[in-house]
């Protein structure tokens, strides 16, 4: 990885507390600098996947309206986390998250 150099312009008094953070914390200003922007582009793609994600579900509702004769889908809780559930218990039987595998009235 290639690194390049930057140039901040920080008030003293901020400088002067960041600097003295770095040395509690035993690193540097460039390592304190460097981790604050990874966090905030790791974030930014975070949201991203989160959109990608809603508006995923979003056409996958009206696709499902359209074939229910125009009728607006209504999510289930069922719905919200199946992919989550699938994704974190796949090898787990697990019973429905309400009654217990008994049937829905």
């Amino acid at each position: 990885m290639t690194m390049k150099n930057i140039t901040l312009a920080i008030d003293e008094e901020l400088l002067g507390k960041a600097r003295n953070l770095a040395e509690r914390r035993k690193t540097s200003l460039n390592a304190m600098v460097r981790s604050l922007l990874q966090q905030e582009v790791e974030q930014e793609d975070r949201i991203a996947w989160a959109k990608a994600g809603m508006k995923r579900l979003m056409e996958e509702a009206r696709a499902k309206a359209a074939l229910d004769d125009g009728e607006a889908y209504v999510w289930t809780r069922r719905d919200a986390y199946a992919e989550r559930e699938d994704r974190l218990l796949s090898r787990h039987e697990r019973p429905d998250l309400r009654g217990f595998g008994e049937e829905e009235s």
